[in-house]
């Protein structure tokens, strides 16, 4: 079966929208906001941990909510019903003075966009997967990555005239109707049905998500979890420990982290199609610990700007890479396995901010934390190289784009 290239882009876009609803704007918008809730004094830099690790424990409930929402009966419902929820949450944040209140509010966040960072990927790859054009599943996340550099806009143009919690009233005006656009645009997706049985008696049954080609992968997922997640929490207020009043990278670490993730998802396409998806996951995570560790190693400007574009040019990447060598590696139960990684991935999260807070509760600073992220992402390196060849990785580095 195959589709005309309009539908194939507009379940791109479908699938992108709700991505950016979810992760750019309910999730990742906290990241630029986050200098201004600490001037407004709504936060202290402890709290904003504490809000980081409390998201992400609803991703990883969320991710794991997933798993029994991955048959296709149940997979379009929960989607529409998270992503709808999770721009309502959004909105709610706009009037969350109380910090006990937030917390709540960001707990179920990280549960919604669990879900929806799970199964919308998860069913526009199925879905192009049975009209053989998986290899262009990647680009899914070039809305998330658009949705990045947009956060970062919509965080700093209006921040003169916004205060406090306020500040959450751009994502929320924008997240509402692309939420609208992302249930539209996704429920004209229709998947195949499971294929039967050895025995012809209904769909064949799952097999283990845990075997020698997948343990490796899952392995290195955990790593990539907790490497990245430093970065992309705290790079704008690292910046503000780090660099001098006035300096454009204050405002612009963001924005140059998004930019190098809009730009770098058809890169990393592109590559994992041509190279192999695992050739090219190497690539990425060596290139992600050295950003990671750029502000230990260059302090100040230069190691901000590399950690910004290292690190916002590959985490999107080793996820797309790693979501479509996951189902070459098992494809008869893609979104089932797709769930299990992102949950290991939400849980690996969990670390990354609560350890930073200890750390800086014992009198650390930010900066030095970032080592931890930088050792977690040379570990996924590692489990990467062993994750053996497969002869069913050729469905995805055959496919057209």
């Amino acid at each position: 079966m195959t589709a005309p290239p309009r539908q194939i882009v507009l379940a791109l876009l479908g699938g992108s929208a709700a991505l950016v609803v979810v992760h750019a704007l309910g999730r990742f918008a906290f990241t630029p906001l986050l200098p201004h809730f600490l001037a407004d004094g709504l936060l202290d830099l402890q709290q904003a941990s504490q809000l980081a690790t409390w998201n992400y424990v609803g991703y990883l409930l969320g991710a794991l909510l997933a798993l029994l929402l991955h048959a296709p009966a149940r997979l379009r419902p929960g989607l529409f019903l998270a992503l709808l929820l999770n721009a309502l949450l959004t909105l709610a944040q706009c009037f969350a003075g109380d910090y006990a209140l937030l917390l709540v509010l960001r707990l179920a966040n990280g549960i919604s966009n669990g879900v929806v960072f799970v199964l919308a990927p998860a069913l526009v790859l199925e879905w192009l997967a049975s009209r053989q054009r998986a290899g262009l599943s990647g680009l899914v996340y070039l809305g998330f990555a658009a949705g990045l550099l947009l956060s970062n806009g919509l965080a700093n143009w209006p921040a003169d005239a916004l205060s406090g919690a306020r500040r959450w009233l751009p994502m929320a005006a924008l997240a509402v109707p692309l939420a609208l656009l992302g249930v539209w645009l996704l429920a004209r997706l229709q998947l195949p049905p499971r294929p039967a049985s050895s025995a012809g008696k209904g769909p064949a049954p799952a097999s283990a998500l845990f075997d020698r080609a997948s343990t490796p992968l899952f392995l290195a997922y955990a790593g990539a979890g907790l490497g990245y997640i430093l970065p992309m929490t705290f790079l704008p207020t690292l910046a503000r420990e780090q660099l001098p009043a006035g300096d454009p990278l204050l405002e612009g670490a963001w924005r140059w982290t998004a930019l190098a993730c809009l730009l770098s998802i058809p890169l990393w396409n592109h590559l994992g199609t041509r190279l192999g998806d695992r050739r090219a996951l190497l690539a990425s995570y060596a290139l992600q610990a050295l950003g990671a560790a750029a502000p230990l190693l260059w302090p100040g400007a230069t190691g901000v700007l590399l950690c910004a574009v290292l690190v916002g040019g590959t985490f999107v990447g080793s996820v797309l890479l790693t979501q479509r060598l996951a189902r070459s590696l098992q494809p008869h139960q893609g979104p089932r396995l797709s769930a299990a990684l992102i949950a290991l991935y939400g849980g690996a999260q969990l670390a990354g901010p609560w350890l930073a807070g200890v750390w800086i509760g014992q009198g650390g600073s930010l900066t030095q934390s970032f080592a931890l992220g930088a050792g977690a992402l040379l570990w996924a390196l590692a489990w990467t190289w062993l994750i053996p060849l497969h002869p069913l990785h050729k469905e995805i580095q055959q496919c057209p784009t």
